[in-house]
């Protein structure tokens, strides 16, 4: 854990410097400009520390695929997420060393969140702060093709704001490539692009708390419609579900952003998107404490959380932001320390740091 200790205090330094010389933004009073050089360190960091590591979840497994098969066209289209497959077959055109994998996915899924946090956040050291806390930089290293095929998908943020939903959907077919599970992305289009807590949002959580509350019932129907797809074996998971602690953490921005909603429409226009993107990783969550599966469609939504965290302090009068900005801080380390120490007692290996 001392690379990721380090890892944390380096990209949380980089990124509170980055609004420390930042600029404000000529397109929103209320936003800024964070400083370009530090923002690169931030991706160096994050970059080095995750594209060089050599475990943390299915990291392994990956790079024995990638250490085994030659990724020829036939072996490729056999399999499914071509887009992962073309990716790792032109790779082993360069090197047959599976670390050149490990390193390229993660740099293409980290810069491409860092760019959008970039553009998009209004405190971006506690939207990386909570990158890493939250525990989505350690789930980066563990669902690799899902997680690029998240940040992908994260970068059609612009075309959702934009209500452009033809560039939005080709970005979501580009990124089912990776992952086929991205699809439901473009149904979620029609859903969030509208007001934040009216009763469609309620209905949400209504709907969540009714299929967990019947989940045996539900899941046979829903396992059964996906049974001769590649999702199939999922009914047979024994990964368990989702611990209530993780609920709230995915919840208490929600929260927070309803007491000020109003305020935020004010200052982030955009703000209500954000929310209901936000409020859809809750509502899976709350599924996902039934069965750990439902966990995995949090890491498209859970990205827009830490968007939304970084705007969560200025929707407080101006003598309580210090103050929320530090039980963020404070919460936030609790809860990695319990998750990533306590509970999964993570490991960093690297034949490269030391």
């Amino acid at each position: 854990m001392t690379v990721l200790w380090i890892n944390l205090t380096l990209v949380y330094f980089f990124s509170f410097f980055s609004r420390y010389f930042s600029v404000p933004s000529l397109s929103n009073i209320s936003s800024i400009k964070p400083n370009k050089l530090m923002i690169f360190m931030v991706m160096l960091t994050i970059v080095l520390v995750s594209g060089l590591r050599r475990n943390i979840g299915d990291t392994y497994f990956y790079r024995h695929i990638y250490d085994s098969n030659e990724f020829t066209w036939e072996y490729v289209l056999s399999q499914k997420d071509i887009g992962f497959g073309i990716m790792q077959m032109l790779l082993q055109q360069i090197s047959d060393d599976s670390q050149i994998m490990v390193f390229i996915t993660a740099l293409i899924t980290n810069v491409l969140i860092i760019i959008v946090l970039y553009k998009y956040s209004r405190l971006p050291e506690l939207a990386l702060y909570v990158y890493i806390t939250s525990g989505m930089h350690i789930v980066s290293m563990n669902g690799i093709r899902q997680f690029l095929a998240a940040a992908i998908l994260f970068t059609a943020t612009k075309y959702l704001f934009e209500g452009d939903f033809k560039k939005y959907a080709l970005i979501i077919l580009f990124a089912s490539f990776f992952h086929q599970s991205a699809l439901i992305l473009i149904p979620i289009y029609f859903i969030v692009r509208r007001k934040a807590w009216t009763g469609t949002t309620f209905m949400m959580l209504l709907l969540a708390i009714v299929f967990t509350l019947g989940f045996d019932k539900f899941s046979q129907i829903l396992f059964g419609a996906i049974e001769d797809t590649t999702y199939g074996d999922y009914e047979s998971s024994s990964e368990g579900g989702a611990n209530i602690i993780r609920v709230m953490v995915y919840a208490a921005p929600v929260i927070l952003a309803y007491f000020g909603r109003e305020k935020l429409r004010i200052i982030f226009p955009q703000g209500d998107y954000i929310v209901n993107m936000s409020l859809l990783a809750v509502v899976f969550m709350i599924i996902a404490t039934q069965n750990w599966i439902f966990a995995r469609f949090t890491i498209y939504f859970g990205l827009y959380q830490l968007i939304l965290i970084s705007w969560v302090p200025k929707l407080f009068t101006e003598n309580s932001q210090r103050l929320v900005y530090y039980l963020i801080l404070i919460c936030y380390f609790l809860y990695f320390y319990l998750d990533a120490v306590l509970t999964m007692g993570i490991q960093y290996r690297s034949d490269f740091i030391g």
